[in-house]
Order: structure tokens, then C-alpha cells, then sequence
């Protein structure tokens, strides 16, 4: 009895189907796994963990950049004008260099400005104390170039006076990529502006 063998065409057929069927699964299971891999970075850029001191897992949430900008340029101003105004003979160099990295060329000008004017030599002859009291900033972030205006209160101690300050300075705020340690908040002071300065004179 002769064996009856399947069309030709018919075998080929059914192999095409089958061929169609696993690469249509497999697609479908590439772009299954490309959504979740997509979904779980999504969900990491969310949240991140950090260690505490007894070992415990914290879970952190991350906000967008636009929800924390203000707090960062608020502690980016103090940082700059700590830095720049709170100097002593000791610590003058060290912090006024961690200031320039916090501003542009409208800082490294005020800086050069003041030491052609021979404030830091008068620092360091007379062993001057410039101690910051009080920051105070006010911020407008609409718009691209932040601007800002911001109150310092300092003290000049001279031994046997001290003298107290108070300086208004405004200028705008940029936003650039972070430099660490350098520049954790990733702004930079542009068109900065000693406006005022008076001496404040406490009544007893």
C-alpha cells in the first residue's frame, strides 16, 4: 500500500503559520519586557534608598527638580554669602575661592574690584573679623533667569569695636550642571550687585 504524502504547499503553509506564530510571540514578549524594564527605571528615578546608622533600609522619595528648585537656590544664595562675606585672615582664600565656583564672571569682577580696593590686605593687617549674623533672600523663579535679592547682615570686629552691616545684593540664578563638591546645587550667580550698604547702629 503506497504511503500518501501531504501537498507540498499545505506543508509549506502550516511551516509559514508557525514561523509567523513565534516571531509574533516573540515581539510580543520583547515589547512586554521592554514596558516593564521601561516601568521599573521609571519607578527607580522615583524612589532611591538609603542606609541608616542601625542598618535599617529608608525608603526616599524623589521630587521633580521644578518642586525643589526653590529650597536649593535658597541654600545656594546662603552658601554663596556665607562664603564670600563671612572671612577672616585665616579662612579668607579657602572660602572665597569656594564662592567663585558659585557665581560667573560678575562675582570674580566684585572680587577683583574689592581686592585692587585693598579690603582683604586691610583683612589681614588689622586681623579683621567679618562674621555673617544673618542671610535673607528673596526669589523669583518665573522665568528662565531667576532673579533674586538678598539681605546680609555682618559684623566687622575690630578687636576693641565691632561694627554691624547691613548689605542688600541682587542678581539671577541659572541653572547648570552640578559640579560636586563644588557646586552641589547646580546654579550659578549671574549679574550679581552690591545695591547698598549702611551701617546699623543698635540704641541701648
Amino acid at each position: 500500500m503506497k504511503t500518501s504524502y501531504k501537498n507540498i504547499y499545505a506543508v509549506l503553509k502550516i511551516n509559514r503559520f508557525i514561523v509567523l506564530t513565534v516571531v509574533i510571540c516573540a515581539l510580543g514578549s520583547s515589547a512586554f519586557c521592554g514596558w516593564v524594564v521601561y516601568d521599573v527605571h521609571k519607578k527607580a528615578l522615583n524612589s532611591s534608598f538609603a542606609i541608616n546608622t542601625d542598618g535599617t533600609v529608608i525608603p526616599l522619595k524623589w521630587v521633580a527638580q521644578k518642586e525643589n528648585f526653590q529650597v536649593e537656590a535658597l541654600a545656594h544664595l546662603e552658601l554663596f554669602h556665607s562664603y564670600f562675606y563671612d572671612i577672616d585672615a585665616s579662612n579668607y582664600e579657602k572660602n572665597l575661592e569656594k564662592a567663585l565656583w558659585l557665581g560667573n564672571s560678575s562675582v570674580d569682577n566684585l572680587y577683583r574690584q574689592k581686592k585692587a580696593d585693598g579690603v582683604y590686605n586691610r583683612l589681614l593687617q588689622y586681623s579683621l573679623v567679618q562674621k555673617v549674623l544673618s542671610i535673607e533672600s528673596l526669589l523669583d523663579i518665573q522665568g528662565e533667569n531667576y532673579a533674586f535679592k538678598t539681605t546680609t547682615v555682618f559684623e566687622i570686629n575690630r578687636g576693641t569695636v565691632v561694627d554691624t552691616y547691613e548689605l542688600v545684593s541682587s542678581g539671577n540664578l541659572i541653572v547648570v550642571d552640578r559640579n560636586y563638591p563644588r557646586n552641589t546645587h547646580g546654579l550659578l550667580i549671574t549679574n550679581y550687585f552690591e545695591n547698598t550698604l549702611k551701617k546699623i547702629n543698635y540704641e541701648n
